[in-house]
């Protein structure tokens, strides 16, 4: 059956922000899939993201991972946390499973019943899934391991008979990527937008300089969530990665990730930097200011990538205000502040990752955006976008949708909250 620790213990300690030594990261065959793919005798010899036998490898029934800072719990306890995964908790589903939400005891963790205690966010994998079992380990190992404010905490995890599955602290306010585009959300400020902004880009700047350096990889706004105060903590580190060592420049992987998200050497060489993760926070800095998907095949052809679209209306702020999010209008908006955040995702997306800024500077120029403040004739501003409601005719639509219907799927993981 399961193995259990002892006793709950604290997932908040300051002395837990050692980088473990090594993760077995592996695509997501439903919803990660490479970008490229990679002859099997080549991805055997890149012993980076899988077994290095060529072979899947064998689960075993149950397991314990050696994580002192966190909770291991039985399946019967997060079973009865979330009323046997009742599908009226079920707040999310992505690559990895279902994520429920369940409510525990907040100095035991024993479960309690809905309302008492504490509520958490228990991530459940489909059974028998070997690529759920090496993301599950990846984010013990890495989420177990750390502790910033701009981190998702994880509580505990799981496995015991083929189930394997984590607890998270359960964030209120769901995902980014729900507040911008989901149809009938109340439009974010301009202020609360930097502000999420900032934070992400703290959680991706502690990552970049931990004792051994991690690459998020899967940088997006489906990642970010949002606690009852719109602090914005990264989630779902299953495709992180150990960065370079012994002073090489890169790490040579095969590539999975997020169409639109993945930096354009990575997609080419499968040579993945640092400031590979820079590309990614420069085009959900894009999103945040214009309200549009990276990529949405109901806007019209030219428009479908965000980003292709977007660039050439950035250094130029006649054009900037054209390609604004028009809700950003209903707020006092600061046009210097928005252009000098258009700058900001240029820098960021800039061809070659070394001419890229570090997820340092970019907080910096963040906080200096965070403080610049409207003046009052600068309220009234005129977009090409419609200044109505936007209406969704689905998750991938677009306030420039033509026509209902068609389209092509993007490969991207669902939010873990709806």
């Amino acid at each position: 059956m399961g193995n259990c620790c002892p006793k709950p213990v604290n997932n908040f300690s300051s002395n837990s922000n050692k980088v473990p030594t090594q993760a077995v990261i592996i695509k997501d065959e439903k919803k990660k899939e490479p970008m490229i793919e990679k002859p099997p005798s080549k991805a055997a010899k890149e012993g980076n993201d899988s077994t290095g036998s060529g072979k899947e490898p064998v689960l075993p029934a149950s397991g314990r991972i050696v994580t002192p800072n966190l909770k291991c719990f039985t399946f019967a306890e997060l079973r009865s946390a979330t009323r046997n995964f009742r599908p009226d908790t079920m707040l999310g589903e992505g690559g990895f499973g279902r994520v429920f939400k369940g409510w525990v005891d907040g100095e035991t963790y024993a479960p309690s019943k809905v309302g008492i205690g504490i509520a958490v966010a228990v991530k459940k994998s489909s059974p028998d899934s070997a690529q759920g079992l090496k993301e599950w380990q990846a984010e013990v190992k890495f989420l177990g391991k750390f502790s910033h404010p701009n981190l998702v905490k994880l509580v505990g995890y799981c496995w015991e008979d083929r189930e394997f599955l984590l607890v998270y602290e359960y964030m209120q306010k769901g995902s980014l990527e729900n507040h911008l585009f989901k149809k009938g959300a109340e439009p974010l400020s301009w202020s609360t937008r930097i502000k999420i902004a900032t934070g992400a880009a703290q959680g991706l700047a502690f990552l970049h300089t931990t004792e051994k350096t991690v690459i998020y990889r899967d940088f997006k706004s489906a990642n970010i969530l949002l606690d009852g105060d719109f602090n914005a903590k990264l989630s779902d580190f299953g495709l992180a990665k150990l960065g370079p060592a012994n002073g090489e420049s890169h790490v040579s992987t095969g590539v999975v990730g997020t169409y639109g998200y993945a930096a354009p050497e990575y997609i080419a060489t499968g040579h993945l930097y640092v400031n590979s993760d820079v590309y990614g926070f420069g085009v959900v800095l894009l999103e945040i200011i214009t309200g549009l998907r990276v990529l949405d095949t109901n806007r019209p052809g030219s428009q479908h990538n965000l980003v292709d679209w977007a660039r050439p209306a950035l250094p130029d702020k006649r054009k900037l205000k054209k390609i604004l999010d028009p809700r950003l209008l209903e707020h006092d908006l600061p046009l210097k502040g928005a252009f000098k955040a258009s700058e900001l995702v240029l820098s960021c997306l800039e061809a070659d990752p070394k001419n890229r800024p570090s997820m340092e500077e970019v907080v910096v120029k963040l906080q200096e955006i965070s403080a610049i403040k409207p003046k009052p004739r600068e309220t009234k501003v005129h977009t090409t976008q419609p200044t109505g409601p936007r209406r969704y005719q689905s998750a991938n639509h677009s306030p420039l949708h033509k026509k209902p219907g068609g389209g092509v799927k993007v490969q991207a993981i669902k939010s873990l909250y709806k």
